[in-house]
């Protein structure tokens, strides 16, 4: 899939249409009252194919003209296909990004509340979405919000705070510049909008493991929430049973990362961290595709872009989206996995001069090339690990 999407959608006809007449000298000649009686049916048939055609397109272009698009200030030039020295030059701090036409990387970002001139918001959750279409893959990668690294124009800091500095554009920036993959396109949701959402899907049926239910009931009881939603009915002998949560008890699960003593009531006390919550967003993410896998039509993905579409800020062009719907039941049969950043053995636990707790990667060299490969796979040649904690300096 190109990087370059101006010309991402070229539809045109390629089939042609051609009928062969023939009629046996012996048989009677047919009268002229029926003459091009078949030819007027088929072009009568064809029109109203024609119509419905076009008036299903005009329906869908209607439907783009309701999302809500925001071009990015262009970023510096300086993308590649892969290839082994370009690995090589990611993985040791270089300046020289991953990419590839058959992989397209969309960065998904939830808002805590709705941007303004003048102030962006916070990112509450930063996944890349990868639609690999070498290995028939979807692929979620998600960011840990405490991630210590380098933002451009604002030295090291949280993450997240690209974010709230410079909104989507900053935040890729941060992406490209400390994890070395090109992000080609990005798309946003504030939380209301994320409620809205998962009611325009209908809600979400989802097995959730006792505490994680009752982590959502307490939020709804301390947010005084019952005048917009319901507790959820649960079986205390079960540990995980199946649930189906509405806008707001989604938005409460993908939140969860435990809490001690939630609105000051030690009976409200629930183990996690945002590794447990950045997990629940992703199964999030993948139990609403399997459920769209099993019962979606099109034409329902088509009616449900309706619903979401004005709930959504991105920089993909109505190409790309006409493109990527086109496609959607292609893309949701892929198989899906899942990584969290920065993996297992490249970070610390660290304290920054000015006292906060944060995410210290001390192998940057080595996250840099678990990104590549869980991404580009078999494209990539990644070489051994050394350390390059580029990132952590300041960080104790």
């Amino acid at each position: 899939m190109a990087n370059n999407h101006d010309d991402f959608v070229d539809i045109n006809s390629t089939k042609d249409v051609r009928q062969v007449y023939g009629r046996n000298r012996e048989q009677r000649p047919v009268k002229r009252k029926n003459k091009g009686l078949g030819r007027r049916i088929f072009v009568l048939v064809l029109s109203l194919i024609m119509l419905l055609v076009g008036s299903g397109l005009i329906f869908y272009y209607k439907i783009l003209d309701q999302m809500t698009f925001k071009a990015l200030d262009p970023a510096p030039t300086v993308t590649s296909n892969i290839s082994e020295t370009t690995t090589y030059s990611v993985a040791n701090g270089g300046a020289t990004l991953l990419s590839s036409d058959n992989v397209l990387n969309i960065l998904l970002f939830g808002q805590d509340t709705p941007a303004s001139e003048q102030d962006h918001g916070r990112s509450d959750t930063t996944i890349l979405l990868s639609i690999d279409n070498v290995n028939k893959k979807l692929k979620l990668t998600s960011f840990q919000r405490d991630t210590y690294v380098t933002i451009p124009g604002y030295g090291d800091n949280k993450i997240n705070a690209a974010f709230t500095f410079g909104g989507e554009r900053l935040s890729i920036d941060t992406i490209e510049t400390n994890f070395g993959v090109k992000v080609d396109k990005y798309a946003t949701v504030d939380f209301s909008s994320f409620r809205k959402v998962i009611e325009a899907l209908g809600g979400v049926d989802i097995e959730l493991t006792l505490e994680e239910i009752k982590y959502i009931n307490a939020q709804i009881d301390v947010n005084d929430q019952l005048d917009v939603t319901s507790f959820l009915t649960y079986d205390e002998t079960k540990e995980k049973q199946m649930v189906h949560l509405d806008g707001y008890q989604a938005l409460w699960y993908a939140r969860d990362r435990g809490e001690d003593s939630l609105g000051g009531n030690p009976e409200y006390s629930f183990s996690g961290d945002d590794w447990d919550r950045t997990s629940r967003q992703r199964n999030l993410i993948e139990t609403i595709i399997k459920s769209l896998r099993e019962d979606a039509s099109l034409t329902e993905l088509v009616s449900i872009a309706n619903k979401i579409g004005p709930l959504i800020t991105t920089n993909l062009k109505k190409g790309d989206i006409t493109f990527l719907v086109s496609n959607m039941m292609t893309y949701i049969n892929y198989d899906m996995e899942e990584m969290s950043l920065p993996t297992l053995g490249t970070w610390r636990y660290g304290t920054t001069n000015d006292g906060q707790s944060v995410i210290a990667i001390d192998d940057w060299d080595g996250v840099r090339k678990e990104v590549a490969k869980f991404i580009f796979e078999d494209s990539v040649s990644t070489g051994s690990s050394s350390t390059s904690p580029t990132a952590a300096a300041g960080v104790q």
